[in-house]
Order: C-alpha cells, then sequence, then structure tokens
C-alpha cells in the first residue's frame, strides 16, 4: 500500500515511516525541516528510514499548495497519515500566524490532496489540548470541546470541523487522533522531558510550572504509533444512529471518527520528575512557578472507543518510557 505521512522528520512521523516500512509499505515522507528546533535531530531521525528502497522523500511544506498539490497528483497514495502541524502550546502565544498557515492552511491543502485523488481513509494528528477549559475527567470523545485556551488548540479543534465536513460533503473516510504528551527516545526538544534532562545533567535549574501540580497522560511514543497504525488500518465508518438531535461530536452521518490515544493515567509532575531523577543518578533543583497561560492543569484520557474499535490500549509505564529516554539521550549525545 502507498502511503503519505507527512511531517515525516518529526517526532511521531519518523516512528511511523519506519514502522510501516518495516512492514512493507510504501511511504511517501513529506517534512519542509523547519528550523522551530534542532535541525540536525530532524535529520538524524529521517537517516534511519531514508535509504530504505520503500522511501521517497518529499522536502516541502504543506502549507505550500502547488507542491502539495503535484505530489498528490503524482503518487496517489492510498492512505494519509497528516503529522506535520505547527506544534507548541506556549509558542503559539508567540507566533499565532505560523499556526494558521501549517495547521490550517496545509489541512487545508491535505483534504482537497485526498478529495481529488481517490484517498482511501484520512487519518490525522489532533490533541489532548482541544479539551482546554474542559474539567470532566477522564476526557471523553463525546464531550463537547468548545473552550479551547490556546490558538495551537483551536487549530486542531479547526482540523476536526474541517475533517468534519469533508466526511460529509464526499464522504471522505477521515480519522482524527487526540494525542495526550507523547514523550520517548527521539522526543522533542522543546517538550519537558527533553529539557528537564539537558538542565539536570548540566547542573542548572528546570522550570516547574504549576508549583509541579500538573497531572498528565504521559504516553510513550511507541504506543502512540502502534494506536495510529490500527486506526489507519481501521477505515473510519458512518454511525447508522447519529442523530441531529443528539449529536455525538465523535461520530457523524458521514465516515468521520475521533480517538484518544492516551496511557488512561495521569501521572503528577513532580513523580514524573522523581523517576527521571532516579534514570539519571542526580538531583534536579527546581524553579516552582505558576500555571502558565494557555496551559491546562490535568489531563486524563478516556480510551474505551480506542479499545472496541482497535482492540488497543497503551500500557508503557512512565518508568520504562523514560529510562528508554533516558538511554537514547546519553547514546545520541554522548
Amino acid at each position: 500500500m502507498k502511503i503519505l505521512i507527512t511531517g515525516t522528520a518529526g517526532f511521531i512521523g519518523s516512528r511511523l515511516a519506519e514502522r510501516l516500512l518495516e512492514r512493507g509499505e510504501e511511504v511517501i515522507g513529506v517534512d519542509n525541516l523547519n528550523d522551530y528546533y534542532d535541525v540536525s535531530l530532524k535529520e538524524a531521525r529521517l537517516a534511519k528510514i531514508k535509504d530504505h528502497s520503500g522511501f521517497t522523500e518529499a522536502r516541502i511544506g504543506i502549507e505550500d499548495r502547488p507542491a502539495m498539490e503535484a505530489l498528490f497528483s503524482k503518487h496517489k497514495p492510498n492512505k494519509v497519515v497528516n503529522l506535520a502541524a505547527q506544534a507548541g502550546v506556549r509558542y503559539s502565544l508567540e507566533n499565532p500566524h505560523s499556526y494558521v498557515e501549517s495547521n490550517i492552511m496545509g489541512f487545508m491543502n491535505i483534504l482537497e490532496g485526498c478529495r481529488y485523488n481517490g484517498v482511501e481513509h484520512l487519518v490525522y494528528a489532533s490533541s489532548s489540548s482541544v479539551y482546554g477549559a474542559n474539567t470532566n475527567m477522564p476526557f471523553s470523545i463525546h464531550n463537547n470541546v468548545d473552550h479551547p485556551l490556546s490558538m495551537y488548540a483551536a487549530t486542531k479543534k479547526a482540523n476536526e470541523l474541517m475533517a468534519h465536513t469533508y466526511s460529509h460533503l464526499y464522504q471522505l473516510p477521515t480519522t482524527g487522533l487526540r494525542f495526550f504528551t507523547v514523550y520517548g527516545p527521539w522526543g522533542r526538544p522543546d517538550m519537558a522531558l527533553f529539557m528537564f534532562t539537558k538542565k539536570i545533567l548540566a547542573g542548572e535549574p528546570i522550570d516547574v510550572f504549576n508549583y509541579g501540580k500538573h497531572r498528565r497522560d504521559f504516553t510513550y511514543i511507541d504506543d502512540i504509533v502502534e494506536g495510529v497504525i490500527r486506526t489507519l488500518d481501521h477505515v473510519a465508518q458512518p454511525n447508522p444512529d447519529w442523530s441531529g438531535d443528539n449529536p455525538d461530536p465523535a461520530t457523524a452521518t458521514g465516515p468521520y471518527r475521533l480517538y484518544n490515544i492516551g496511557n488512561n493515567e495521569p501521572i503528577e509532575l513532580m513523580h514524573y520528575i522523581k523517576v527521571l531523577e532516579d534514570c539519571l543518578g542526580k538531583k534536579a533543583e527546581m524553579n516552582m512557578l505558576p500555571l502558565q497561560p494557555g496551559d491546562v492543569p490535568d489531563t486524563f484520557a478516556d480510551v474505551q472507543d480506542l479499545v472496541r474499535d482497535v482492540d488497543y490500549k497503551p500500557d508503557t509505564s512512565v518508568e520504562t518510557g523514560i529510562e528508554n529516554f533516558v538511554r537514547w539521550y546519553r547514546d545520541f549525545y554522548k
């Protein structure tokens, strides 16, 4: 099968491409390798897959409409996984325009490419951040999510609405995946685990927001990728019982689905830091700071639908995941 993956130099995209190539799929990998963070890390991720006979690299941005139209027309992928996006909640407060360009305009180009080239299934990355001001735990895909707290979250919610429209109008099967705090080897340098590790090893203090009272549904990279593959193989179907009188946000009369992919187990930030300290064999010096604008105090994924539909539940413990990350970090950065 020919699968187009956007964001193949990214944390999740590179691992997904690796897994799909291993099982014999043909992968067209799209990434513009922007400088939001260390490009050499992105190049190193790509180096693991670029020499594979089934891999074709396209170094373009998804917001480049003519380039994306030409790519879809040339390769005619069977399925598409859109992971390319401007990431980061806090950065969206500084540079909101980049989120509109990549996450809205870019996603529009993906939808149009799928529409005009007979794509069988579009799977795309949403985010747990769409739950925003919701406090009803665990977060359910059947809950309303109309109160995002950052521009990043708003663009991800917009992606879900745009996908719904294309599923309704053109019967394009779309599946949105709300990822919960992904971590692990080859992770992003702007994420907490990476920053904490770097600073603890350098003997520098770490910034601990919300005075350490965060709880996060930390989800290991391989669990995320397994969830993506299972939902990619499980093409979205219409919900015959859907009713406009009592609308279910997670399904539709068209082939539209949403899923949470999370560990279904919130972990206190201070425990996460303690596990990291144990793995590094070094104590952290902490700057205790208030809740940051755009952040939410807790996340907790309800994964019942994922279990029911694709028979999968992420289960890697933070003890195992952090140990794997630290081993990779020490090896990669010597």
